[in-house]
């Protein structure tokens, strides 16, 4: 059995803070091992976190701005590179790895839960 078909209960899947955020800020992350963006992040009631996000494939920075998308709130922040990133942007793995962002269908408020 792999890892993707490992049953999870009801209570595991609660514990996952997905929550939806507005991208404040995205720029070329420099220092990064392979090509990605630093994100700004508003979560409304939760604050503003950061991330590291490998969406170069299809996404320019100037295009995220104002963009509505799905994160992680509650994993332990990560150093990557010079940063530590504070939640995990969601996306769908394309066949060439390219990441499509999951995002609601319309706007909502940041802070939102995902259930």
């Amino acid at each position: 059995m792999n890892n993707t078909s490992l049953p999870l209960t009801w209570e595991e899947f609660e514990r996952v803070e997905m929550r939806v955020g507005t991208i404040l800020e995205a720029e070329v992350f420099e220092a990064a091992r392979r090509p990605a963006y630093k994100l700004l992040i508003d979560f409304g009631p939760l604050g503003v976190k950061k991330s590291s996000a490998q969406i170069t494939d299809l996404y320019q920075p100037e295009d995220l701005i104002g963009r509505q998308v799905i994160g992680v709130v509650n994993f332990p922040p990560k150093q990557i590179a010079t940063m530590k990133s504070e939640c995990l942007i969601l996306g769908a793995i394309g066949e060439s790895k390219a990441v499509t962002l999951l995002s609601p269908e319309r706007d909502v408020e940041n802070g939102s839960r995902i259930g």
